[in-house]
């Protein structure tokens, strides 16, 4: 049994309700000016006031293995990113040039590029240079704080593609010390053999992927893109009934450039997450919130293409917990930073720092179905948790450009940085 104690710290955690924070909770955070986390074989043990848990400590008897003075360092637990599609073979540069010349997304795809583009570097590459490939963009998010993270599929959109993905998704999960949740989502587009046929296409992911994904047993979530010129809400709606009987959880990108009704869609079939919401309507978000839908905002991608950010006060004040998601991907939003992302919900989508920390952690891991092992410092839950260079969160946007993050521990290990803050 491995003890040790970290003193000395700031510290500011969500404590877990058993649900994720939305309202005048978003921004509910525990603060400890001079706090101790004691970790006991990976999992947090005792968290509070310096002089409380020491006492404890003595009183108890409990030996130290380790101790490490944080030096009054901000403690806040390790990032989850909940979206993210960072199992790709090569970056789309070129098409970043095309978007900052006028040519909107929608366009770009219809025309072959986009995530069709990925999908052909995809079927090409060899199984090893995707592995290595994602293990790189893993281990800059690891850097930079992520101690858990959704990676989906849908870069190969055929079954054989589709289930090579995630099995490369699932060996990073096993490789690096970050906890990885694969997500099915062999409906992201339309490929280019089913051009004149999209329902075509539906019913092979409803006949022939979900059923092979199931059997695969990789896979904890199926998501569709519900999109205009993408998949209609009839289709999403076929291919998350199906997933669902397969034993998968919901997910959508839902209204992420038209209001087609995703959000109410998500909250109709009480998805786990919507994600994107950039056009969500009002009526839908109330939905949303009667139903408990997470709302994952993704604020790189509205920075990438140059579009209003979501409305994430407008959701929080109608009560739907909102989580953050870097959606690391070679198109929208090519960035692996959660700090660059807490800092532009703070920016430029109005969140206070407390309540982007909550949309990072706790709210993040309720987007994943993980908030009973990660997401705050509860006892019990794991030990990963992150040292800042500042005396609280804000300090994530206050120094832009760069990362605070000095110090990164995964089940109470040092994964990233240095042990002296």
């Amino acid at each position: 049994m491995t003890t040790k104690l970290f003193r000395n710290a700031r510290i500011f955690t969500p404590l877990d309700p058993g649900a994720p924070l939305g309202g005048a909770t978003q921004g509910r955070v525990q603060v400890y000016e001079n706090g101790a986390l004691l970790v006991q074989n990976g999992r947090v043990e005792k968290l509070g006031p310096a002089a409380g848990v020491l006492g404890e400590i003595v009183r108890a008897g409990a030996k130290i293995h380790q101790e490490i003075d944080c030096q009054g360092a901000c403690l806040v637990p390790g990032f989850v990113d909940p979206h993210t599609h960072m199992c790709f073979a090569r970056p789309r540069e070129a098409e970043f040039d095309l978007r900052l010349a006028g040519t909107p997304y929608l366009e770009i795809l219809a025309k072959g590029g986009g995530i069709l583009s990925s999908v052909r570097d995809v079927r090409a590459a060899s199984e090893a240079d995707l592995l290595a490939a994602t293990r790189r963009r893993v281990l800059t998010a690891l850097g930079l704080g992520t101690t858990t993270v959704e990676i989906k599929s849908g870069y190969g959109l055929e079954t054989a593609s589709e289930l090579r993905m995630l099995r490369v998704i699932a060996r990073v999960g096993r490789e690096l010390p970050v906890d990885v949740v694969p997500t099915f989502l062999g409906a992201h587009a339309v490929p280019e053999e089913f051009r004149g046929d999209p329902d075509g296409y539906v019913a092979l992911i409803v006949n022939e992927m979900i059923p092979a994904v199931r059997e695969q047993g990789i896979a904890r979530f199926c998501d569709v893109f519900c999109e205009q010129g993408v998949f209609s809400i009839a289709q999403t709606r076929r291919i998350l009934q199906a997933a669902r009987s397969a034993g998968l959880q919901l997910k959508l990108h839902a209204d992420e450039v038209h209001d087609l009704g995703g959000a109410g869609l998500a909250a109709e079939l009480k998805a786990v997450s919507a994600d994107h919401l950039l056009a969500a309507s009002d009526e839908n978000i109330a939905r949303m919130a009667q139903a408990g839908v997470v709302a994952s905002l993704l604020p790189a991608t509205a920075y990438s293409l140059r579009k209003p950010y979501a409305r994430a006060r407008r959701m929080i004040q109608g009560g739907v917990p909102v989580a953050l998601a870097s959606d690391c991907n070679p198109g929208s939003s090519y960035t692996e930073s959660m700090p660059f992302v807490f800092g532009l919900a703070v920016m430029q989508m109005d969140l206070s720092p407390l309540e982007a920390l909550t949309a990072v952690t706790l709210n993040a891991a309720y987007a994943l179905g993980v908030a009973g092992r990660v997401g705050s410092l509860d006892p019990g839950k794991q030990a990963d948790f992150l040292l800042l260079d500042g005396e609280s969160p804000a300090i994530l946007a206050y120094h832009a450009g760069v990362s605070p993050v000095t110090a990164v521990y995964k089940r109470g290990e040092l994964a990233a940085g240095r042990e002296d803050p």
